[in-house]
């Protein structure tokens, strides 16, 4: 979305008399890429389908909390991410998994998930992701799969550029030497 559409689409969500069809546009144009950030986050279908629809209640319930310091889709990234970690740590709660651990218990979701349709070298892909701390694997989902600015990221994440560069150059090697090892 360029800026002026941006613009324009901000100002109709502040507007009480333009509002819902200005929130149904928003959701038309952003939908699918929350969905995707938040399913490389989950792995699974149905609950990346679940997670997007918290995303969009609290963006609803909270869009008169929006200033437009940062971009509408930093916002909305910021708040899939936090709903999304939030879940996470629900599951790791509910299945008694230390926080410090991996997150290898999201693969047998996606291993059982029927939307998947991965060969096996996707799956070992995902297993080095999920082997890596949170914040590298946001970084890595980020920026490998969807090619996202440094700069837009800090925004999104709250964190240095610098500090994400370091985080995403440690998770590719991370993934590398996972991926050469003998399984």
């Amino acid at each position: 979305m360029n800026e002026d559409a941006e613009y324009e689409l901000i100002k109709r969500l502040q507007n009480p008399n333009e509002q819902k069809s200005a929130f149904a546009d928003l959701v038309k144009t952003f939908s699918e890429q929350l969905y995707w950030q938040i399913r490389k986050m989950v792995l699974s279908h149905d609950d990346a389908n679940d997670i997007l629809q918290n995303t969009l209640i609290k963006v609803w319930t909270n869009l008169d909390s929006f200033r437009g310091d940062s971009k509408l889709v930093t916002w909305l990234y910021r708040i899939a991410i936090n709903e999304s970690i939030t879940f996470i740590n629900k599951q790791r709660q509910q299945q008694n998994i230390p926080l410090d651990d991996d997150d290898t218990f999201l693969l047998s979701k996606l291993e059982a998930d029927s939307y998947f349709d991965g060969d096996e070298a996707q799956v070992k892909l995902q297993k080095a992701i999920l082997t890596l701390p949170e914040k590298q694997r946001i970084v890595f989902n980020m920026k490998y799969f969807d090619d996202i600015k440094y700069e837009d990221m800090s925004l999104i994440l709250d964190t240095s550029v610098g500090a994400l560069k370091a985080s995403y150059h440690h998770a590719v090697k991370k993934i590398e030497d996972f991926l050469s090892s003998p399984d």
